[in-house]
Protein backbone atom coordinates (compact mmCIF):
# COMPACT_ATOMS: atom_id res chain seq x y z
CA UNK A 1 0.00 0.00 0.00
CA UNK A 2 1.13 3.56 -0.46
CA UNK A 3 2.18 5.98 1.85
CA UNK A 4 1.27 9.53 2.43
CA UNK A 5 4.47 11.71 3.32
CA UNK A 6 2.45 13.13 6.25
CA UNK A 7 5.06 13.88 8.97
CA UNK A 8 7.81 13.42 6.57
CA UNK A 9 7.21 9.89 5.97
CA UNK A 10 8.30 9.68 2.51
CA UNK A 11 11.16 12.94 2.95
CA UNK A 12 14.18 10.73 2.16
CA UNK A 13 16.92 11.70 -0.60
CA UNK A 14 16.71 9.48 -3.48
CA UNK A 15 20.08 9.16 -4.14
CA UNK A 16 19.24 11.09 -8.31
CA UNK A 17 22.64 11.67 -8.80
CA UNK A 18 22.12 15.35 -9.09
CA UNK A 19 23.16 17.98 -6.89
CA UNK A 20 23.36 21.76 -6.24
CA UNK A 21 25.18 22.39 -9.25
CA UNK A 22 23.35 20.23 -11.74
CA UNK A 23 21.03 22.74 -14.77
CA UNK A 24 17.91 22.30 -16.26
CA UNK A 25 19.81 20.61 -19.05
CA UNK A 26 21.27 18.35 -17.21
CA UNK A 27 18.07 17.26 -15.85
CA UNK A 28 15.99 17.02 -19.05
CA UNK A 29 18.38 14.86 -21.03
CA UNK A 30 16.60 11.59 -22.03
CA UNK A 31 13.09 12.81 -21.26
CA UNK A 32 10.59 12.98 -24.78
CA UNK A 33 8.12 15.42 -23.28
CA UNK A 34 6.49 15.43 -27.28
CA UNK A 35 2.93 15.87 -26.79
CA UNK A 36 2.56 16.57 -23.44
CA UNK A 37 0.27 19.85 -22.18
CA UNK A 38 2.15 22.23 -19.57
CA UNK A 39 1.20 25.58 -17.68
CA UNK A 40 4.27 27.55 -16.12
CA UNK A 41 2.84 30.21 -14.22
CA UNK A 42 5.89 33.10 -13.99
CA UNK A 43 7.04 31.54 -17.08
CA UNK A 44 8.05 34.75 -18.69
CA UNK A 45 10.91 35.39 -16.95
CA UNK A 46 13.99 34.76 -14.10
CA UNK A 47 13.52 30.66 -13.34
CA UNK A 48 10.17 30.20 -14.59
CA UNK A 49 11.50 31.17 -18.45
CA UNK A 50 13.91 29.05 -17.96
CA UNK A 51 11.82 26.08 -17.14
CA UNK A 52 9.63 26.83 -20.05
CA UNK A 53 12.81 26.77 -22.51
CA UNK A 54 13.35 23.65 -21.02
CA UNK A 55 10.01 21.72 -21.76
CA UNK A 56 9.79 23.44 -25.10
CA UNK A 57 13.02 21.70 -25.77
CA UNK A 58 11.96 18.59 -25.07
CA UNK A 59 9.23 18.69 -27.25
CA UNK A 60 6.16 19.89 -24.92
CA UNK A 61 3.33 22.53 -25.96
CA UNK A 62 3.83 25.50 -23.24
CA UNK A 63 0.94 27.70 -21.99
CA UNK A 64 2.68 31.16 -20.30
CA UNK A 65 -0.22 32.65 -18.15
CA UNK A 66 1.12 36.22 -17.38
CA UNK A 67 -0.24 39.66 -16.04
CA UNK A 68 1.97 41.52 -18.14
CA UNK A 69 1.23 39.54 -21.58
CA UNK A 70 3.58 42.07 -23.47
CA UNK A 71 6.40 41.45 -21.21
CA UNK A 72 5.90 37.94 -22.11
CA UNK A 73 5.87 38.43 -25.52
CA UNK A 74 9.09 40.20 -25.67
CA UNK A 75 10.89 37.61 -23.42
CA UNK A 76 9.75 34.79 -25.47
CA UNK A 77 9.69 36.30 -28.62
CA UNK A 78 10.35 33.83 -31.70
CA UNK A 79 9.82 30.54 -29.38
CA UNK A 80 7.43 28.33 -31.32
CA UNK A 81 5.08 25.85 -29.25
CA UNK A 82 4.51 28.86 -26.79
CA UNK A 83 0.78 29.98 -25.44
CA UNK A 84 0.56 33.56 -24.06
CA UNK A 85 -2.64 34.15 -22.05
CA UNK A 86 -3.60 36.68 -19.53
CA UNK A 87 -3.69 35.65 -15.96
CA UNK A 88 -3.43 37.81 -12.91
CA UNK A 89 -2.84 36.04 -9.64
CA UNK A 90 -4.23 39.08 -7.60
CA UNK A 91 -7.16 38.61 -9.37
CA UNK A 92 -9.66 35.81 -8.53
CA UNK A 93 -11.47 36.23 -11.47
CA UNK A 94 -8.85 36.55 -13.67
CA UNK A 95 -7.36 33.28 -12.80
CA UNK A 96 -10.86 31.39 -13.11
CA UNK A 97 -11.24 33.09 -16.54
CA UNK A 98 -7.66 31.51 -17.78
CA UNK A 99 -8.86 28.15 -16.34
CA UNK A 100 -12.12 27.92 -17.89
CA UNK A 101 -10.47 29.24 -21.55
CA UNK A 102 -8.31 25.96 -21.31
CA UNK A 103 -10.98 23.81 -19.88
CA UNK A 104 -12.60 24.79 -22.67
CA UNK A 105 -10.64 23.55 -25.13
CA UNK A 106 -10.89 19.88 -24.31
CA UNK A 107 -7.22 19.19 -23.62
CA UNK A 108 -5.83 17.01 -20.98
CA UNK A 109 -3.19 18.84 -18.71
CA UNK A 110 -0.15 16.83 -18.23
CA UNK A 111 1.86 18.85 -15.64
CA UNK A 112 1.15 22.26 -13.62
CA UNK A 113 4.14 24.34 -12.69
CA UNK A 114 3.08 26.71 -10.03
CA UNK A 115 5.98 28.99 -10.43
CA UNK A 116 5.25 32.56 -10.30
CA UNK A 117 5.15 34.56 -6.44
CA UNK A 118 6.52 37.55 -4.95
CA UNK A 119 8.91 38.50 -1.91
CA UNK A 120 9.95 41.26 0.01
CA UNK A 121 6.80 43.37 -0.69
CA UNK A 122 5.18 45.87 1.70
CA UNK A 123 1.61 45.08 3.23
CA UNK A 124 -0.73 45.16 0.71
CA UNK A 125 -4.23 43.67 0.38
CA UNK A 126 -6.30 41.84 -3.28
CA UNK A 127 -9.89 43.02 -3.21
CA UNK A 128 -10.86 40.50 -0.72
CA UNK A 129 -8.62 42.07 2.06
CA UNK A 130 -6.35 39.56 1.67
CA UNK A 131 -2.36 39.82 2.26
CA UNK A 132 -0.77 39.85 -0.93
CA UNK A 133 1.83 37.25 -0.33
CA UNK A 134 -0.90 34.54 0.66
CA UNK A 135 -3.01 35.79 -2.33
CA UNK A 136 -0.64 35.13 -4.83
CA UNK A 137 1.80 32.16 -3.53
CA UNK A 138 -0.48 30.12 -2.32
CA UNK A 139 -4.55 30.78 -2.60
CA UNK A 140 -4.06 31.68 -6.58
CA UNK A 141 -2.47 28.73 -6.76
CA UNK A 142 -5.18 26.29 -4.65
CA UNK A 143 -7.69 28.70 -6.75
CA UNK A 144 -5.67 27.47 -10.17
CA UNK A 145 -5.28 23.98 -9.29
CA UNK A 146 -8.66 23.25 -8.25
CA UNK A 147 -9.87 24.83 -11.72
CA UNK A 148 -7.90 22.91 -13.73
CA UNK A 149 -8.91 19.72 -11.95
CA UNK A 150 -10.88 17.95 -14.49
CA UNK A 151 -7.70 18.44 -17.10
CA UNK A 152 -5.15 17.13 -14.71
CA UNK A 153 -7.71 14.25 -14.37
CA UNK A 154 -8.05 13.68 -18.23
CA UNK A 155 -3.87 13.23 -18.67
CA UNK A 156 -4.58 9.95 -16.64
CA UNK A 157 -0.87 10.80 -15.61
CA UNK A 158 -0.29 14.09 -14.01
CA UNK A 159 1.68 16.45 -11.70
CA UNK A 160 1.06 19.39 -10.16
CA UNK A 161 4.87 21.02 -8.99
CA UNK A 162 4.64 23.83 -6.50
CA UNK A 163 7.40 25.99 -6.29
CA UNK A 164 8.16 26.79 -2.56
CA UNK A 165 11.29 28.04 -0.86
CA UNK A 166 13.73 27.34 2.15
CA UNK A 167 11.93 30.90 3.41
CA UNK A 168 9.42 28.48 4.50
CA UNK A 169 11.38 28.45 7.56
CA UNK A 170 10.80 32.12 8.35
CA UNK A 171 7.47 30.78 9.60
CA UNK A 172 4.87 27.89 9.86
CA UNK A 173 1.08 28.89 8.94
CA UNK A 174 -0.98 31.49 11.57
CA UNK A 175 -4.86 29.84 11.68
CA UNK A 176 -5.26 32.92 14.15
CA UNK A 177 -4.22 35.57 11.75
CA UNK A 178 -2.78 34.71 8.73
CA UNK A 179 -3.56 38.37 7.00
CA UNK A 180 -2.15 40.11 9.32
CA UNK A 181 -4.95 41.73 10.93
CA UNK A 182 -4.16 41.45 14.68
CA UNK A 183 -0.44 41.28 14.26
CA UNK A 184 2.49 43.45 13.10
CA UNK A 185 3.29 43.00 9.55
CA UNK A 186 6.87 41.81 8.63
CA UNK A 187 7.34 40.87 5.25
CA UNK A 188 9.25 37.78 5.85
CA UNK A 189 6.68 36.07 7.91
CA UNK A 190 4.35 36.52 5.15
CA UNK A 191 6.58 35.44 2.87
CA UNK A 192 7.69 32.44 5.15
CA UNK A 193 3.52 31.33 6.01
CA UNK A 194 2.38 31.55 2.22
CA UNK A 195 5.51 29.04 1.69
CA UNK A 196 4.58 26.59 4.28
CA UNK A 197 1.62 26.77 3.07
CA UNK A 198 2.24 25.28 -0.32
CA UNK A 199 4.64 22.70 1.54
CA UNK A 200 1.31 21.55 3.06
CA UNK A 201 -0.87 22.12 0.18
CA UNK A 202 1.31 19.83 -1.97
CA UNK A 203 1.50 17.27 0.84
CA UNK A 204 -2.44 17.22 0.92
CA UNK A 205 -3.39 17.37 -3.09
CA UNK A 206 -1.01 14.52 -3.31
CA UNK A 207 -3.03 12.46 -0.77
CA UNK A 208 -6.19 13.28 -1.85
CA UNK A 209 -5.08 13.44 -6.26
CA UNK A 210 -2.99 10.31 -6.31
CA UNK A 211 -6.19 8.19 -6.85
CA UNK A 212 -6.99 10.48 -9.37
CA UNK A 213 -2.98 9.43 -11.10
CA UNK A 214 -2.39 13.02 -10.28
CA UNK A 215 0.78 13.51 -7.81
CA UNK A 216 2.25 17.03 -6.38
CA UNK A 217 5.20 17.70 -5.46
CA UNK A 218 6.57 21.23 -3.79
CA UNK A 219 10.43 22.38 -4.17
CA UNK A 220 12.83 24.77 -3.52
CA UNK A 221 14.97 25.87 -6.55
CA UNK A 222 18.10 27.64 -4.16
CA UNK A 223 19.06 31.36 -3.65
CA UNK A 224 19.53 32.60 -7.49
CA UNK A 225 20.62 35.88 -8.00
CA UNK A 226 19.49 36.76 -11.26
CA UNK A 227 15.14 37.10 -10.32
CA UNK A 228 13.21 39.98 -10.29
CA UNK A 229 11.53 39.09 -6.78
CA UNK A 230 14.01 41.46 -4.90
CA UNK A 231 12.75 44.31 -7.02
CA UNK A 232 10.83 45.81 -3.99
CA UNK A 233 13.04 45.14 -1.46
CA UNK A 234 14.30 47.91 0.65
CA UNK A 235 17.79 49.13 0.40
CA UNK A 236 18.74 48.39 3.88
CA UNK A 237 17.08 45.31 4.11
CA UNK A 238 19.95 42.72 2.43
CA UNK A 239 22.65 44.23 4.71
CA UNK A 240 20.10 43.76 8.07
CA UNK A 241 20.25 40.14 6.84
CA UNK A 242 23.90 39.80 5.94
CA UNK A 243 23.67 39.70 2.71
CA UNK A 244 25.12 42.97 1.46
CA UNK A 245 27.89 45.33 3.16
CA UNK A 246 26.99 48.77 4.03
CA UNK A 247 27.40 50.33 0.35
CA UNK A 248 24.97 47.76 -0.66
CA UNK A 249 27.53 45.56 -2.44
CA UNK A 250 26.33 41.52 -2.33
CA UNK A 251 29.24 39.60 0.19
CA UNK A 252 31.49 37.84 -1.66
CA UNK A 253 30.64 34.69 0.74
CA UNK A 254 26.67 35.16 -0.72
CA UNK A 255 27.93 35.44 -3.70
CA UNK A 256 29.50 31.96 -4.26
CA UNK A 257 26.65 30.93 -2.98
CA UNK A 258 23.86 31.97 -5.15
CA UNK A 259 22.71 29.86 -8.32
CA UNK A 260 22.50 30.53 -11.37
CA UNK A 261 19.16 30.77 -13.36
CA UNK A 262 19.96 27.18 -15.53
CA UNK A 263 20.58 25.95 -11.59
CA UNK A 264 17.89 27.55 -10.52
CA UNK A 265 15.48 25.68 -12.45
CA UNK A 266 16.89 21.78 -12.17
CA UNK A 267 14.70 21.01 -9.28
CA UNK A 268 11.57 22.15 -10.53
CA UNK A 269 12.50 20.76 -14.05
CA UNK A 270 13.33 17.45 -11.98
CA UNK A 271 9.91 16.89 -9.50
CA UNK A 272 8.05 17.64 -13.06
CA UNK A 273 9.81 14.91 -14.55
CA UNK A 274 12.18 12.65 -12.80
CA UNK A 275 10.62 8.67 -13.54
CA UNK A 276 12.49 8.33 -9.45
CA UNK A 277 9.46 10.02 -8.61
CA UNK A 278 6.86 7.57 -10.96
CA UNK A 279 5.27 6.07 -7.28
CA UNK A 280 6.28 9.33 -4.16
CA UNK A 281 4.38 12.29 -4.29
CA UNK A 282 4.00 14.82 -1.63
CA UNK A 283 7.47 15.52 -1.10
CA UNK A 284 9.87 18.67 -1.01
CA UNK A 285 12.14 18.66 -3.12
CA UNK A 286 15.59 20.85 -3.09
CA UNK A 287 19.06 20.47 -5.65
CA UNK A 288 17.01 17.93 -7.48
CA UNK A 289 16.51 15.31 -5.24
CA UNK A 290 14.05 14.72 -2.14
CA UNK A 291 15.03 16.96 0.55
CA UNK A 292 15.75 15.94 3.86
CA UNK A 293 13.75 16.72 7.11
CA UNK A 294 15.55 19.42 9.26
CA UNK A 295 13.86 19.99 12.94
CA UNK A 296 16.81 22.64 13.78
CA UNK A 297 15.35 26.16 13.73
CA UNK A 298 18.89 27.55 13.30
CA UNK A 299 19.20 25.08 10.24
CA UNK A 300 19.06 26.22 6.68
CA UNK A 301 18.12 23.32 3.91
CA UNK A 302 15.58 20.59 4.18
CA UNK A 303 12.32 21.09 5.56
CA UNK A 304 10.86 21.72 8.75
CA UNK A 305 8.52 19.56 10.32
CA UNK A 306 5.53 21.80 10.59
CA UNK A 307 5.47 21.93 6.83
CA UNK A 308 4.31 18.59 6.67
CA UNK A 309 1.72 18.01 9.36
CA UNK A 310 -0.92 15.85 8.70
CA UNK A 311 -3.62 17.79 10.86
CA UNK A 312 -2.39 21.47 9.70
CA UNK A 313 -2.74 20.18 6.15
CA UNK A 314 -6.04 19.06 6.53
CA UNK A 315 -6.93 22.37 8.59
CA UNK A 316 -5.68 24.69 5.70
CA UNK A 317 -7.47 22.64 2.83
CA UNK A 318 -10.85 23.60 4.69
CA UNK A 319 -9.91 27.22 5.22
CA UNK A 320 -8.20 27.95 1.78
CA UNK A 321 -11.87 26.38 0.28
CA UNK A 322 -13.64 28.66 2.75
CA UNK A 323 -11.06 31.59 1.75
CA UNK A 324 -11.83 31.45 -2.06
CA UNK A 325 -15.09 30.41 -2.09
CA UNK A 326 -13.67 27.27 -3.83
CA UNK A 327 -14.96 23.49 -3.10
CA UNK A 328 -12.12 21.61 -5.00
CA UNK A 329 -14.34 18.75 -5.65
CA UNK A 330 -12.32 15.65 -7.00
CA UNK A 331 -14.58 13.53 -8.48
Amino acid sequence: MEQNNYQGALQQPTGSGFNAKSTAADIIKGIDLTGKNIIVTGGNTGIGLETVKTFLAAGANVIVPARDTAKAKKNLNGTANVTIEEMDLMNPSSINNFAKKFLLTEKPLHLLVNNAGIMWVPLRRDERGYESQLATNYLALFQLTAKLWPALKKAQGARVVNVSSGGHQFSDFNFEDPNFLNRDYETLLGYGQSKTAVNLFSLELDSRGKDYAVRSYSLCPGAVGETELAREAPADLFQKLGFTDAEGNILPEVAASLKTVPQGAATTVWASTSPMLNNIGGVYCENSDIAGLNSDKAAIGGIKPYSLDEKNAKRLWLLSEQLTGITFDMR
